[in-house]
């Protein structure tokens, strides 16, 4: 397939900035605490799914704006017309949130959540989705579904968080909708790290990432997803086979020659 420049793009719904092979996503209603809509959906999905073949972005950093990341769908213009759909619709809204998720899977690139403050619902949802979670103290994440009469198995949950925080946790945290803070989150593993500075954090993470292997990161993340649903002795193989491919690039023979040499290798993602 055609590599994709993503560094020219400009979409409605959301701000993108690509600076030396980092793209920065960041919701862009900070006088709401950055809530998605129906179209931000949608062309958040586009986005990641583009992504997947883009030869100008190594890493993706999803930030927050204005001191949040994300209040969920807005209340206003998702979860009211929800109320007066028929169920056909209602599962093409589901589909399509579920879509945003496979897409920040199957993107190809490592990406980074870098929260402040608010993180729930789908914000919760996206954050979960990510790679590496980075919270600043003020973050509070609540997966909210029940507060709103629905179910906890929302976009992935309940495939993903108890892998994350484990499965009693996970329980507690999608019946009861309480907020997760910042050093419980930490402790339990859902965040990988606090900052004060936690966008600067990111940044400096997604730069060491971007300086190295990054065909082999794609390798990497395609293996963390697909060997969810494999066995042990199946998952053997698979990373045999794949390290075998990792090892006809020129990436790793940069770096034996760089060993040798007792130099620091510059690699350059082939």
């Amino acid at each position: 397939m055609t590599p994709v420049t993503m560094a020219d793009r400009s979409p409605q719904h959301f701000l993108w900035q690509v600076t030396d092979r980092i793209g920065v996503i960041r919701l862009n209603r900070p006088e709401r605490k950055n809530p998605l809509t129906f179209d931000s959906y949608a062309e958040l999905a586009a986005h990641f799914r583009d992504l997947a073949h883009a030869d100008d972005v190594d890493v993706v950093v999803i930030a927050s704006n204005g001191g949040n990341f994300c209040s969920g769908g807005d209340v206003h213009e998702i979860i009211g017309p929800l109320v007066g759909m028929e169920m056909p619709e209602l599962l093409a809204f589901t589909r399509m949130t579920g879509e945003l998720v496979k897409a920040m899977i199957h993107c190809n690139k490592p990406v980074i959540a870098a929260v402040e403050g608010i993180c729930v619902g789908a914000g919760a949802i996206m954050a979960m989705a990510s790679d590496l979670r980075l919270a600043a103290p003020s973050a509070k994440a609540a997966f909210l579904f029940t507060k709103v009469g629905l179910a906890g198995c929302d976009m992935g949950a309940c495939a993903m968080l108890p892998r994350i925080v484990g499965q009693g946790r996970a329980a507690e945290l999608l019946y009861t909708g309480r907020v997760l803070r910042a050093e419980e989150g930490e402790r339990w593993g859902f965040w990988n790290s606090l900052h004060d500075d936690v966008e600067s954090a990111a940044m400096a993470l997604a730069r060491q990432i971007a300086d190295g292997p990054v065909w082999a990161h794609g390798v990497t993340k395609t293996q963390l997803n697909q060997e969810w649903n494999m066995g042990l002795d199946q998952a053997i193989e698979a990373e045999a086979q794949a390290q075998a491919i990792c090892m006809k690039t020129r990436d790793f023979e940069r770096a034996y020659h760089a060993f040798v040499a007792k130099e620091t290798p510059v690699f350059q993602g082939n």
